[in-house]
């Protein structure tokens, strides 16, 4: 399988975002979104839920809400994706059901990664693999993880932490199934659409 776009929401939108995430995710295949508003109080991020969720749902992306597998459920999100500090797994998937995704934050944890795919995650996450303007990483990860990983398991990875189509290469090379990126895209120096588009160009060229 070739590696796909994992798009994240920025930290912090306005009401004018959701017109744009819509021309950005037309403007080449993304796999999943990631609605990851950190800035937003609860209230905010409950009014913005349904219509990210029904523009992604639109398009055959997979809305896939960050740390609140109750929010998650309750705005019928496809999946729900858990850090170390948030719910735990077990948590997440009794609350989202068999059939939803739930995806898992590892960072450069061997153990943790295997763990997670042992109690059934549907992806692991693994970063960061490069300085990132959206937070400061818990921990950096090294290229070779990734090898490791899709050298053995079948569950799916995910490469996360300032990624550009400029520096994902070696992470798709090494085996990650998704190249998440946040700002990589919101921040490419041509617009965002652009910023899909170079990733679309190299993805397809991986």
């Amino acid at each position: 399988m070739k590696a796909q776009l994992y798009l994240l929401t920025p930290p912090r939108i306005d009401d004018a975002f959701p017109a744009l995430l819509e021309s950005v995710l037309d403007a080449g295949p993304v796999a999943a979104l990631q609605i990851r508003l950190k800035e937003h109080s609860e209230a905010e991020v409950r009014s913005y839920l349904p219509r990210l969720i029904e523009i992604a749902r639109a398009r055959g992306v997979a809305a896939i809400v960050n740390d609140s597998p109750d929010l998650a459920r309750e705005f019928g999100a496809d999946g729900v994706h858990v850090g170390l500090s948030d719910t735990p797994y077990a948590e997440a998937r009794a609350t989202m059901g068999k059939e939803a995704i739930v995806g898992v934050t590892c960072h450069n944890s061997r153990d943790l990664a295997m763990n997670a795919g042992e109690k059934g995650a549907d992806y692991v996450a693994f970063g960061a693999f490069y300085p990132t303007q959206t937070k400061q990483p818990k921990a950096t990860a090294p290229i070779e993880i990734l090898e490791w990983w899709s050298e053995i398991f079948e569950i799916p990875c995910v490469a996360i932490g300032g990624i550009t189509p400029d520096n994902a290469r070696p992470l798709i090379e090494a085996g990650a199934d998704y190249i998440a990126v946040s700002s990589g895209v919101w921040a490419y120096p041509d617009g965002p659409q652009a910023g899909v588009e170079a990733f679309s160009q190299l993805l397809a060229s991986s």
